[in-house]
């Protein structure tokens, strides 16, 4: 069954969470599967088990609710938004498959650049050695320390009702990346989050989201 790909441009987070949940409500077992891509204006976004002292100081950036997975995060200009609005019982997976393939269509993404992306067990996201962003081995970090010279690029947190997904993944290409210091990224204290320009990758939005839809596409089908 075809994709519909919509690209929505800088749109507001809430409104685009609410329209996701209400898609997704509506939709029936014929529904196509849609990906939206989009970049949302500064917002920190608290997930349903979110904790308060996970944001230090959110200053002038709203933090706005929300009923994905995973604690509080940040988006803004430079960062590609990703929700791949799926139908699980027919592809035939289950959440953890699905976390799964979202994550490698990321980490091809960053092999298209050089960049090699990493997993760290219980930890969604994808991570990158920032000593050496090209490097195959990961490092093998204290087990007091698991994030040990890795540096998050992206980051997950899905929704899943009626065995349809919402929400999705944010991949950082050319941002301010100040404001991730006002939260503990992920509910992880000290985790130091880059961009794809930090690594030496490109901070062209249009040519990585491409690659992106393309790989979620291949990863989902």
């Amino acid at each position: 069954m075809p994709w519909q790909v919509r690209e929505l441009g800088r749109v507001d987070y809430a409104s685009t969470a609410a329209a996701m949940q209400a898609f997704t409500g509506e939709r029936t077992a014929d529904t196509p599967d849609e990906l939206w891509l989009c970049e949302h204006p500064p917002v920190f976004t608290q997930g349903q088990a979110g904790r308060a002292e996970h944001v230090l100081g959110a200053g002038d950036i709203p933090i706005v609710q929300s009923n994905r997975g995973g604690q509080v995060t940040y988006h803004g200009p430079g960062q590609i938004v990703a929700y791949p609005l799926v139908n699980l019982q027919r592809l035939g997976i289950y959440v953890k498959e699905y976390v799964f393939r979202l994550e490698t269509a990321l980490i091809q993404t960053l092999a298209t650049f050089g960049i090699v992306g990493h997993r760290v067990s219980g930890a969604p996201g994808i991570y990158v050695r920032l000593s050496a962003p090209g490097a195959n081995e990961r490092l093998q970090g204290p087990a007091t320390d698991p994030f040990e010279g890795l540096g998050k690029v992206a980051a997950l947190g899905i929704k899943v009702s009626r065995h349809c997904s919402y929400h999705g993944l944010a991949l950082n290409v050319a941002m301010d990346l100040e404001p991730f210091s006002r939260i503990n990224p992920c509910g992880y204290p000290g985790l130091r989050t880059v961009d794809l320009t930090t690594l030496g990758g490109p901070g062209d939005l249009v040519a990585v989201r491409a690659v992106l839809s393309e790989r979620l596409q291949a990863q989902l089908s």
